[in-house]
């Protein structure tokens, strides 16, 4: 085990209590990892357990897509730990279809409630807690598809667009309050979601035609590699940290060098 240490020796974050949707794979299971070996105590969730659950954490099947769900985690969270100090919203994500004509309604709005909604709710139970103490750190794991709006996602993009605008308010908003909120925007990064997703977005654009295939480039980022679960994760810890204490109401852009500046 990897111990996450401060200047001074100790586990970072000692004494904090963590809760992570979405965490069983992927992206959230290295954001658990890493908190777990800096000293957290951990609450993950996500719809159906799987044996990838970080070692060490507590979990909960939930689904956050709806009040009912996010009301029922929360309570977890109080229940288990009394409340939380770290509140990580990865959970997220959506199919490809062809074109933004072929999107349902349905499916718009299981993106909002997923990508935007989920974190709006969670949001809104736990950080009073937050509040009362001043002090506190929320993450939104947001997507560089905001930067490079594409046909086969034009109903995910927005949303997670939508939760960035949404940060960037809470973050004023808590800031007299001593709770800070940013947000993580990963490009290109070697998960099985995303790895799922790709060849479902390249299915998708050969339909739609040569054109809008090249939308869906296989060259890896400049940086030469795709990214990796810990790259999000090193990130997101940093934003959770208290080296990152003067740090609020702000996105970083986490892809290789594929968007410069974004």
């Amino acid at each position: 085990m990897t111990t996450v240490e401060n200047g001074t020796g100790k586990q970072e974050f000692a004494g904090k209590r963590a809760l992570v949707t979405g965490g069983s794979r992927g992206i959230g299971a290295a954001v658990v990892r890493q908190l777990l070996d800096a000293g957290a105590e951990v609450l993950t969730t996500a719809r159906s357990a799987t044996s990838t659950v970080p070692e060490g954490a507590a979990f909960v099947e939930a689904d956050v897509r709806t009040r009912a769900g996010a009301e029922a985690l929360a309570a977890v969270a109080r229940e288990t730990f009394g409340g939380v100090d770290v509140l990580v919203h990865n959970a997220g994500g959506a199919r490809p279809y062809e074109g933004s004509s072929a999107i349902p309604d349905e499916a718009w709005q299981d993106a909002l409630d997923l990508n935007y909604l989920a974190a709006v709710r969670l949001d809104s139970l736990l950080t009073p807690g937050m509040r009362e103490r001043r002090s506190g750190a929320v993450v939104h794991v947001s997507s560089a598809a905001v930067l490079t709006p594409a046909g086969p996602f034009l109903h995910y993009g927005p949303a997670k667009a939508a939760l960035e605008n949404y940060s960037r308010g809470l973050a004023l908003e808590l800031a007299p309050c001593g709770v800070r909120v940013n947000a993580v925007a990963p490009g290109r990064v070697a998960t099985p979601g995303g790895e799922a997703t790709r060849e479902r977005w390249a299915e998708v654009t050969a339909r739609m035609g040569a054109a809008q295939a090249e939308s869906n480039p296989d060259d890896a980022p400049p940086l030469g590699r795709d990214g990796r679960p810990d790259d999000i994760a090193n990130a997101v810890l940093f934003l959770a940290s208290d080296r990152a204490g003067w740090l609020t109401g702000r996105r970083l852009v986490l892809d290789g060098g594929e968007f410069p500046m974004g």
